[in-house]
Formats: structure tokens, sequence, C-alpha cells
């Protein structure tokens, strides 16, 4: 009934009762993603009438409830086969500012039908193969990514660079055709870095190296969902570089790390959306060549390396284990490198773990990222081996159980989904050096069994890969506890008590006797064997 009479006034009336009647429309089916099929033929025809009323020259507010209307019509996706043409794809284009004849964004009164029109060809290219291929005949990335130009140092049009984010997006996320027009031709890897720039407002103080404000606000909630939308149309747009890495690629693949190490050390507006953040970060850090990842840990500034920051001597002489590892003006230090990004990474890990659920989906990525970092990057390995693997001390306890990091992590290697353990064990390893005796020392045979078997290690020895030999240093306590540890399960048994101890002299005597006896009968039993066979 709604679209019967929507659908009648589209027809006959005028602008402003048009917006009337499709204002209503919107605001009743605003939360509408499931139609009726009844009323399928009355939505098309409807979507039909919209497109010729956006002919015209009507208000900029009638436009705009045209498009809010076709917008919530588009997530069916039976009613766009009729309706999915060029020429109304081009109308489209031409609201959303996609004609090269548009030189600039200087109507903020237009912006509302920007966005809606964006957000209009979000859902069609998504619902309709024939947009989709209307998209490519049409060379819509291209006209996206000049769009984004025009917007690229603008503070105030974050929607619009947001939808032209997400459209572009589901482009590449849909053709691998675009992802390498983008890649190339567009050169959208500077330019989605750019816009990334932009949202974080980025101030540099060296080539790859950022000026963090520790007391600034946190990022706008419009920043930050632009921001994500770029992180995501990147990561589509470098899917393949680890493979197809280029030298002359490195400037641009360490501004980017550059760039994330710094989305890393920020936060957005709540604390799901600081997580959704980095996660997007972290799936795009598992694009970028490992080599250039050495970004992401940097020497300390002239600020952190101040007097009155906390210094290795002033740590008591009992922790050279962790002397290291120190926190100076809250900042995260390494072997006189400033190690935070790789912290949040850590923290990150840790809470994915903790959720317990949806391990493949949400801690594979930064478990293989981490794994790759500490493989490849000397300090990136011994300061998270400092932090997962500190020097044993405790062993009472079997490795699996407890709360930190490390018996979280060895729980995950008898894990039932085998990606997930089999990751999880692979850092570990990683963070040992790759050598059977450090695993096992702080994992145990048992939990360790299923990589060395698939490793060809179960009799010992070292991965395939080289690692400085620096040796590891046993504390006293584990060093007075090793005798007494089991390999298999990796933590401290007491002896077993001697039975015999605690028999009478009688007793002793009588075991001894049986003993006797049962050696006896199996004397005889291979004997009387042996004269069957020299019969036989």
């Amino acid at each position: 009934m709604d679209e019967e009479r929507a659908l009648y006034i589209v027809r006959a009336g005028e602008a402003g009762s048009i917006e009337r009647v499709l204002r209503d429309y919107s605001d009743k089916h605003r939360a509408t993603f499931k139609f009726e099929s009844t009323d399928e033929d009355k939505r098309k025809k409807l979507c039909e009438g919209i497109f010729k009323v956006l002919l015209k020259d009507i208000p900029t507010t009638c436009q705009v409830s045209c498009l809010e209307v076709l917008r919530i019509l588009s997530r069916d996706k039976k009613v766009l086969v009729p309706v999915t043409t060029k020429e109304n794809m081009q109308i489209l284009l031409r609201l959303a500012k996609l004609n090269e004849s548009d030189d600039s964004l200087e109507k903020v009164s237009e912006f509302p039908v920007i966005v809606e029109s964006l957000k209009c060809l979000c859902n069609i290219v998504f619902n309709s193969q024939m947009a989709q291929q209307l998209s490519l005949e049409l060379n819509l990335a291209a006209k996206l990514c000049n769009l984004l130009r025009k917007c690229k140092d603008r503070k105030f049009i974050n929607d619009i660079k947001c939808f032209d984010l997400r459209l572009l997006f589901v482009l590449s996320l849909l053709h691998t055709d675009i992802r390498s027009q983008l890649r190339y031709e567009l050169q959208g890897l500077p330019l989605l870095t750019q816009i990334l720039e932009s949202a974080f407002s980025i101030k540099w103080t060296d080539e790859y190296e950022s000026a963090i404000d520790r007391n600034g606000p946190p990022l706008s909630p419009q920043e930050t969902d632009c921001a994500i939308e770029a992180l995501k149309a990147l990561f589509n747009v470098t899917v393949d570089s680890w493979k197809v890495h280029k030298e002359g690629d490195s400037h641009q693949f360490r501004v980017m790390a550059a760039v994330l190490r710094h989305c890393l050390l920020i936060v957005g507006p709540t604390e799901d959306k600081t997580e959704e953040l980095h996660s997007n970060a972290v799936n795009l850090l598992s694009n970028v060549p490992v080599s250039c990842l050495d970004v992401l840990i940097c020497p300390l500034t002239h600020e952190e390396t101040a007097p009155e920051a906390t210094t290795l001597d002033e740590l008591p002489s009992d922790k050279t284990a962790e002397k290291e590892t120190v926190l100076k003006n809250n900042t995260m230090v390494y072997n006189g490198m400033n190690m935070e990004a790789i912290h949040v990474l850590l923290s990150f890990m840790e809470k994915r773990i903790d959720k317990g659920s949806s391990y493949r989906e949400g801690l594979t990525p930064v478990l293989s990222l981490l794994t790759e970092c500490s493989r490849a990057h000397r300090n990136i390995r011994k300061f998270l081996k400092d932090q997962v693997l500190p020097p044993l001390r405790d062993v009472t306890n079997r490795p699996e159980v407890g709360s930190t990091v490390r018996n979280k992590l060895v729980r995950l290697m008898t894990h039932v989904d085998l990606g997930v353990k089999q990751i999880a064990a692979e850092f570990l390893f990683v963070l040992c050096k790759e050598r059977v005796d450090s695993l096992l020392k702080y994992t145990g045979y048992g939990n360790a069994a299923g990589l060395l078997a698939a490793r060809g290690l179960l009799a010992g020895g070292r991965g395939d890969n080289w690692y400085s030999e620096d040796e590891d240093t046993d504390t006293e306590e584990y060093k007075n506890a090793k005798p007494n540890i089991n390999l298999i399960t990796g933590h401290l048994e007491e002896p077993m008590p001697n039975p015999i101890d605690e028999m009478t002299e009688e007793q002793k005597e009588y075991e001894a006797m049986k003993l006797v006896n049962m050696l006896d009968k199996l004397s005889r039993r291979a004997d009387v064997n042996d004269l069957h066979q020299d019969g036989g």
C-alpha cells in the first residue's frame, strides 16, 4: 500500500508532494531489509519513477528524499534487475559529482545529495552483477579516485570520503582487475595512504616517524569510520603485495607501515571502535612486505630519553633478566628502541585470545603478523620473547595452567582448530629461535608434539631459519628444579615414594621370593618351548 501511494504521487505530483510522500516512506522503512514479494512489481515501478524524477530540475531536499528511498529499495536484489541500466547509473554518477567535468566541491548544500548518491551506488553495485559490469564500462574506480583527490585535505566532508572509500572497497572486493588498476594505473596506494594521514592528522617528525599527542582527544566517529574504510580499501589494493613486492615500492610501503604504527597508538571514540580500527590495521600490516615492518619500531626521541625517565640502572639488581625492557615516560622501550606499537599488537592478541571465539578470523591474523615480524627482525623477536616467555622461575604448574600470555598460547597449541594451533605453536617456536630444547622448556613435550611431528623434529634439533647465537639464561630456581621436571608435561613433579621403604623385613623377603618364583616359571616355560622346537 505504501508503494502504491508513493508511486502515484511520484508519477503525477509536483516536487513538494513527492518530497513529503517519499520522506514518509523513508521514515517508515528505514530499518527494512526484507521485503514482501507481493509488492515486488510496485517497488520496481517506484524505482523507475524515482529515476525519472531525478532527471528533472528539482530542489536539493527533494533529490535527497528520492535518493533515500532508492537506497532502501536497492537492498532488494530482484528490484534492481530492470532498473540497473547505463542511463540510470550515469544519473547517480552525476549526482555524486563523479563526472570529470565537476571540478570542485564548493556548494555545501549539495553534500547530502553526493552522500546519498554514493550510498545508493554502494548498494546497487554490491547487489547487482549488471551494475558491476557497468562500473567497469563507466570506469567508476577512476572517477572515485578523482573525487577522493578533490576532498583529500577537506576536513568537513568526511561522509563523502567515507562512502567513496566504501564503494572503492566493494569494487575492489568484487573485481580483481580493479585491484590491479587501483594499484598501478590509479596510484591507489599513495592516494589511500594520504587519506589515512589526513584522517589521523599526522605530523611527521622524521621520514617514517610521526608525532604522537598522548594527551590529545580521541578520533571523532567520522574520522574513525573514514579511516576504517580506507584501511579496508587498502587491504584489497595490497592483498598480493607480499608476493610481488618490487624494490622500488619499499618507500611507499614503509610510509604506509609508519601510518599504521600511528594508527595503533591512537584511540577511537569508543573501545569497540578502537578495536575495529586496530583490527583493520593488523589485517593491512599482514600485506606489507616483512622487510618494511622495521618501521614499527624506532629509536627513542629526545623527549623519551630525557633524564627524568626510568633508566636501566634504577632497576633492582635481582631483576637483571628484565633490564632490557623498561618503561620510559610511559613508553615501552627495549634495547633503546620504542616498542609501543609491538606492545599494542601483543595486547590486541591477548584480548582476542580472551574472547574465546572466532579464533581463525580474529586471532590468526595478528599471530601470523607477530610471527613474521619476530622471524625477520631480531629486536622485535627479543622484545616479544621477553614479554611472552620471560625466564622461568616457578615451574610447579603445567605450562598450560595459568593466566599469563604464555599459558594462554600453550593452551592454543592443542586447540581443535588445526590452523589456530599451528600458528600458536609456530609463534612460540620462532620466539625460541626454532630450537626444540628451548621450546620444550616452555611448553612441555606433550603440547609441542604436533608441531615437532609436522616439522620432523620429534628427535630434537632446530628449524631451518638462522637466528643469532645469544643464549638463554636460566634462573637459579629453574636450574634447581630442572632434574625433577617432567619433560612430557613440562612442570615440576615431586619424586615418587619408593614402596620398599615402607615394608617390613618379612614383606621384603616375601616379595623377593615371589619374584624368584615368577622368574623360575618364565625360565621353565622357555625351556619347554625350546624342546618342542627341537622335536619338530
